[in-house]
Parts: C-alpha cells; structure tokens; sequence
C-alpha cells in the first residue's frame, strides 16, 4: 500500500509571510517535523521562528519527529494557520548572558570602591571579599552548569525578551547587591558574626551542592539533543517538586547570612523565590498531566511545609 499524499492550506497567522505557499503536499504518516521543514524551506525562515496550528481548533501542532501529520488531526484540504515569532535567540545564548552580568558587576565595583565611595578605604572588610567571592562563584557554576549540565526542552525564545530576563540578573543580582554590599556603610563592612558566618557558609554550601545534584538529575532525563521527559528521583524529588529551587533558595539564605543580613541581598532572594514559586508550581501541574498515575503527587512544590 503506497503512502497517502495529502494537500494542506497554508494561512499566515497574524502578519503576512512572504514566500509562504498557500498549500503544501506532504506524506500523512511522515513527522511533523517534516512539515516544519518545508515549509521553512518554502518561507526562507528558521524553523525556530515558526509556530503550526490546525485551523480547525487552534491547537499546535508540535515540531516533532516522534509524531506524525496524520495522528495530529491533519487531513486532505485541513488548513493549518503559521506565525513568524520574530528573531529567535537560543535558550545557552540567554542564560550565558543574563549570568554573566553578576560575574562582571561585582568584581568591577569591588575594584573600584575607592574611587566609588569617598570615605572607603583602600582595603574591603573580609566579608566584603567574602560576598563577592561567594557570588562570583554561584553565578560562574551557573554559567559552566549551562554550558555543560542543562538540556533544554526548547532551542529558542524571542530575541527581545533577552533584556527581559537580563534585568533581572544585572540589576537586581549585579547592580542592587554590588552598590550596597561594597560601601562602607553597609553591614559586611563590619566585624563578622560568629553565627551569621558560619551558618550562612554551612546554607550556602548545602544549597550549591544541593542545586548540583538535581541539575545532574534532571540532565540525566533527557538525551542530548532530545525532547524526552521523565520523572525524577533522588534526594530533594521526594519531598518537593523541584529542590533545585529549594536548593537555590537556601544559597541565598545563606548568602543573606554571610552578608551580614544586607537588605540589597533580601530582596534578589523575595524576588527570585517568588518567581521560582510559580515555575515550581507549573511543573507539578505539568507532572502530573503528562504522567498520570505514574507520578507521586506532591503536597509542596518547592518549600516543604511552606509551598
């Protein structure tokens, strides 16, 4: 039995396309990546910037080769609308540069703190080098972990959400924490607490070799390349949904210790659990839809007792 060709209506969704056909024959048991392929042929565009829905109900259409034309509804004469999502950025590319905003502020202010603030002296305190060692270090392991640990369930994002995600880093992370802890007024410019030190050390110590292990966990879902999901085990998953966000919230909890409970440290660390918080709880609805009975529910996504 041959294969059964099928004629699809091509529609632009929102903003004209040019070069976009208005139909297109394709194999009705071939992937949907096929589809995505010839018609980004067809329209000189990325791949990337496409997004595929059926006329009929406006549901997408994944960019897949795990699943064919024929079993997404598609038939003979089904229109499908396609939306240009402007430039795309990949996911690295973002994460490697909201990163590394923290990475260059800090030491830059630390360097300059003599010419920035006038009753500084020439030396910073301990827990002024201290900080900003601690965070280098947390934003350089985010950096290699990006690099090396992460596999991204999509390539790309739009290129203007880039200074989006970015303010968040530079500015709140770099910017807000670095002019504070660094002058002289500031609480790490003072003698160290026995207590604050060394219990913020021993959280921000757990937090990142906690974040570590759940990010190998997590790599270790999914094949390189791939778009595979799969429910994760191990120490933290038990408890929460994501304790790569627990992990990460306890580092900054530690980090505000070790800062000697600086408020410019505070409000990264409200700004980012909050944010963490709702992820967290996207993903515990996303589990359980897509696994079912298979996945554990969990009562905390990300907090225990708390969230």
């Amino acid at each position: 039995m041959g294969l059964e060709s099928i004629t699809l209506l091509l529609r632009p969704r929102g903003k004209p396309i040019r070069n976009l056909p208005e139909q297109l024959s394709v194999t009705s048991d071939a992937p949907t990546a096929d589809l995505y392929n010839k018609i980004a042929q067809s329209s000189r565009l990325s791949i990337h910037r496409l997004r595929i829905t059926r006329g009929s109900d406006g549901s997408v259409v994944a960019n897949s080769t795990d699943v064919s034309i024929n079993s997404t509804g598609l038939r003979d004469q089904s229109t499908v609308y396609v939306k240009d999502l402007g430039p795309q950025i990949a996911w690295r590319t973002v994460f490697v540069v909201e990163y590394l905003g923290p990475l260059l502020i800090h030491p830059l202010v630390y360097l300059l703190r003599p010419y920035l603030y006038r009753t500084t002296h020439n030396h910073a305190s301990y827990l002024q080098e201290l900080s900003c060692i601690l965070i280098c270090a947390h934003f350089l392991k985010r950096e290699l972990e990006t690099l090396f640990v992460h596999r991204f369930s999509a390539s790309t994002m739009p290129a203007r959400n880039i200074f989006k995600n970015s303010f968040h880093y530079w500015v709140l992370a770099g910017l807000n924490i670095a002019a504070w802890i660094y002058a002289p007024n500031s609480p790490t410019a003072k003698e160290p607490t026995t207590l604050l030190l060394y219990g913020g050390l021993l959280a921000y110590t757990i937090g990142e070799l906690g974040n570590l292990y759940a990010h190998l966990v997590l790599r270790g879902l999914r094949s390189s390349g791939g778009r595979e999901r799969g429910i994760p085990r191990g120490l933290g998953f038990n408890i929460v949904t994501c304790p790569n966000y627990m992990f990460e919230v306890i580092s900054w909890i530690g980090m505000y210790l070790v800062s000697g409970l600086s408020s410019s440290v505070l409000l990264f660390a409200i700004v980012s659990t909050a944010q963490m918080m709702s992820w967290a709880k996207k993903k515990e609805k996303n589990y359980r839809k897509e696994f079912g009975d298979k996945y554990k529910r969990k009562r905390f996504t990300m907090l225990p007792g708390i969230w």
